[in-house]
């Protein structure tokens, strides 16, 4: 299968934005386990949480999910879906969606080929922007995660909207952009890793005619986008995820996160959950970035002429 074919007439602007949200909603959904287990594995350890023997530990990506499962419910992979797929309709519909847009706008008129300057530009540009929007609904999500079994009277929130409200009221709305300077180099790195990466990748198998625009291009220039996004975002990812659940008075900081982070385990543990990481981003694209193409091209035919 090879899908939908191009559309003569390009994709506009705003079925781009559309396209991305629900595809990011796509790949959420599938690989959001993933993405929990990789939460669960990068505060394991944190100075506040004492390691007693009674704890629970988690052992590699398969010991995290199975141990999830056994102690705290199926439905725990899934803690934090909603805020999750309310944080993909507002961030990859501006950082991905608007990806072509700003990179053309960056582009100078007559230019034939856009360089990589400008495709490092855009990507930093729109993740900086989509952070800006999509902020709180990151910090309830990595909160959802974060936190383990729990009876209904211990828990921190009853719901996402809960979340949200509780979040504004004990913490002001500083709150709810907690780490977002990290959150903002984590995406800038990220953006530039999965959208540039993907955007040469795509075009170099283009140019030399290995394969045609089709479901296993997009296959292939996606695998490599998220494992080049995983190796450089990996460390701010981390920091991001620590700050993000730590309480008020915790970390002075970013800065002192990353400090106390290095102080305890070392270089090492800028890199801790980089399987689950690695899984979860490089599966992310995969299925994110053949959705948003053949999304794309269904809304672009589906236009009246």
């Amino acid at each position: 299968m090879v899908g939908l074919k191009p559309p003569e007439v390009p994709p506009t602007a705003a079925m781009k934005f559309v396209s991305a949200g629900m595809a990011g909603c796509i790949a959420d959904l599938c690989t959001f386990p993933l993405d929990t287990a990789k939460v669960r594995l990068q505060i394991q350890g944190e100075v506040r949480i004492p390691r007693t023997i009674s704890s629970v530990e988690y052992r590699g990506v398969l010991g995290t999910l199975s141990t999830m499962v056994r102690t705290e419910g199926a439905r725990s992979l899934y803690s934090g879906l909603a805020a999750g797929l309310q944080r993909q309709m507002s961030f990859a519909s501006i950082r991905i969606g608007l990806y072509d847009s700003v990179k053309q706008l960056y582009t100078p008129k007559g230019t034939e080929n856009t360089g990589m300057a400008t495709r490092l530009l855009a990507g930093c540009t729109t993740g900086a922007v989509a952070v800006a929007c999509a902020q709180p609904t990151d910090v309830v999500k990595v909160r959802f995660q974060a936190s383990g079994a729990q009876s209904d009277s211990a828990r921190r929130y009853s719901g996402t909207v809960d979340a949200y409200r509780t979040i504004a009221r004990e913490e002001g709305i500083r709150g709810l952009w907690r780490g977002m300077l990290p959150n903002i180099a984590r995406n800038a790195i990220i953006n530039c890793g999965e959208l540039v990466t993907y955007d040469l990748l795509k075009d170099a198998l283009l140019r030399a005619r290995l394969m045609t625009d089709n479901i296993p291009c997009h296959f292939v220039a996606a695998f490599g986008a998220g494992f080049c996004a995983t190796v450089v975002a990996s460390p701010v990812d981390v920091v991001k995820t620590r700050y993000m659940n730590s309480s008020p008075g915790q970390y002075r900081n970013a800065l002192s996160c990353l400090l106390a982070l290095l102080m305890q385990d070392g270089p090492t543990g800028l890199y801790k959950g980089f399987v689950p990481s690695f899984l979860r981003l490089g599966s992310w694209n995969v299925v994110m970035f053949v959705s948003y193409e053949q999304l794309q091209r269904a809304v672009a035919l589906a236009r009246p002429a």
